[in-house]
C-alpha cells in the first residue's frame, strides 16, 4: 500500500466512523454502533472503498492498546476492591453462565472445544462504559442497582481481561487441559499484581520527575511510553498486550496527575480508537450471514438470545432488598468494546473463521442496542 492510498484510506475511515457515530449519538444509542456499521459500509463486504492493510492493521492494534489505557484510567482499583459481596456475586453469576450457556452453544453447534471456549469467553464481557452512560443520561448513576452493576461490569471487565489472557494462552498452545489453564491463569494474576504493585510504588515519583520537564508534551507522552512498555512486556510473556496496557492505566489511575493524564489521552484516543472498531467492522461480510446460507444467521440470533438471557441470569445474584433484580440484569447485557476485542483476537489468532467472527460482531451489536432501549423503559415504567 502507497502512501497516497493509505492517507485516503484514512480520510474515509476517520469521516465514515464519525459521521456513522454522530447519527448513532443524536439517535440515542452510542457512537461504537455506528463505528462498526460504517466499517462495515465502506469494507469489502459492502461498498469496497477500504480493505485493512499491514499499517491500518497496526494503526488499528495501537487503537485497541489506547482503548484499554483509558479504560484503566478511569477503573479505581480502590473502588474495584471495595465493591462489596453483591457486585462480586452478581459478577461472578454474569462470568459464568454466559460462559456456560455460549460453551454448550457452540458445542451444540458441532464446534471443537477451543472454539467452544473462546465463545463461552467472549460471551463473558460486559461494557461499563455503556452501561454508566445510559444511567448517567437518566440521572439514576448513583442508585443502588446502579452501583451494583457497575461494580459488578468493572469487576467483570478486569475477570473477562484474565480470560482472554488464559484463552489467548491457551490458542498458542493449541491444546485444552486444567494443568494448561491454570499455569496460564497464574501467570495473568502474577502479571497484574506484580506490574500494579511495583507501578503503585514507582510511578509516583517517576511522574513528579516528568512533571519538572519543560519539553511540551512530556506527561502524555510519558504515559503512553509507560502504557506501551507494559503492552509489550505483556505480550512478551505470552499474554495479551492489551493487559498490559490496562494495568498501565490502573497504575497511572491512582496518581496525581490522573486527570491531566486523562485529558491529554481524549485527543490521542479520538484518532486511533474508531479506526479499531472501522477495522471490525469491515471483517465482518454481510454474504456471511445469508438467511438461506448454512445456518450462520441462525447462529448468531442464538448467540443474541443466549447473551441476553445469560446476563440477566447475574440479576438473581441481586439479595438487597433495596436493589431492583431487572436493572441490575438489563445492566449487565451489553458487551460493547471488550467483547470486540475478543472477537478481533479470535479471528487474528485463527481460532474461529469469518463466519463466527460476523455472528460474534452482530451479538455485540444485538447487545448494546438493546441495553441502553430495555434500561430507559424499566426507568420510565418503574
Amino acid at each position: 500500500m502507497g502512501l497516497g492510498e493509505l492517507l485516503l484510506g484514512l480520510v474515509i475511515v476517520w469521516l465514515a466512523a464519525k459521521l456513522a457515530g454522530e447519527a448513532m449519538e443524536r439517535a440515542g444509542q452510542t457512537a461504537v454502533l455506528g463505528e462498526l456499521l460504517a466499517g462495515v459500509i465502506v469494507g469489502p463486504g459492502v461498498l469496497g472503498l477500504v480493505s485493512e492493510s499491514q499499517i491500518l492493521h497496526a494503526l488499528a492494534e495501537i487503537g485497541v492498546i489506547i482503548l484499554l489505557f483509558e479504560i484503566g484510567l478511569e477503573s479505581d482499583l480502590g473502588e474495584l476492591l471495595r465493591a462489596g459481596l453483591q457486585s462480586t456475586v452478581v459478577a461472578f453469576i454474569g462470568i459464568a453462565c454466559p460462559f456456560a450457556l455460549g460453551y454448550g452453544l457452540t458445542i451444540w453447534w458441532g464446534k471443537p472445544a477451543l472454539v467452544a471456549v473462546f465463545i463461552g469467553a467472549t460471551l463473558t464481557a460486559t461494557s461499563v462504559g455503556i452501561t454508566a452512560r445510559v444511567l448517567s443520561d437518566l440521572g439514576r448513576l448513583q442508585e443502588p442497582a446502579s452501583r451494583v452493576v457497575l461494580g459488578a461490569a468493572v469487576l467483570d471487565d478486569v475477570l473477562g481481561l484474565v480470560i482472554l489472557a488464559v484463552v489467548t494462552g491457551l490458542v498458542q498452545t493449541g491444546a485444552f487441559s486444567l494443568a494448561t489453564v491454570a499455569l496460564i491463569l497464574a501467570k495473568a494474576l502474577v502479571f497484574l499484581v506484580l506490574a500494579v504493585a511495583l507501578g503503585a510504588r514507582f510511578a509516583p515519583a517517576l511522574l513528579r520527575w516528568v512533571g519538572k520537564m519543560r519539553a511540551r508534551g512530556s506527561l502524555i507522552v510519558y504515559a503512553v511510553l509507560f502504557c506501551v512498555l507494559l503492552a509489550a512486556l505483556s505480550e512478551r510473556i505470552g499474554l495479551a498486550a492489551i493487559i498490559g496496557a490496562f494495568a498501565a492505566g490502573l497504575i497511572l489511575a491512582r496518581t496525581e496527575p490522573r486527570a491531566h493524564i486523562e485529558e491529554q489521552l481524549k485527543p490521542v484516543a479520538d484518532l486511533f480508537v474508531p479506526v479499531f472498531f472501522v477495522t471490525v467492522g469491515m471483517k465482518v461480510d454481510p454474504a456471511t450471514l445469508n438467511p438461506f446460507g448454512d445456518g450462520a444467521l441462525r447462529f448468531a440470533l442464538l448467540l443474541t438470545a443466549v447473551a441476553v438471557l445469560s446476563k440477566l441470569a447475574a440479576g438473581l445474584g441481586v439479595y438487597q432488598r433495596n436493589v431492583g433484580r431487572w436493572p441490575v440484569g438489563v445492566g449487565m447485557i451489553p458487551r460493547g468494546e471488550v467483547g470486540l476485542i475478543f472477537a478481533g483476537v479470535g479471528l487474528t489468532n485463527h481460532v474461529i473463521d469469518e463466519t463466527l467472527y460476523a455472528a460474534l460482531v452482530i451479538m455485540v451489536m444485538a447487545s448494546t442496542f438493546i441495553a441502553p432501549l430495555w434500561l430507559k423503559a424499566l426507568y420510565r415504567h418503574p
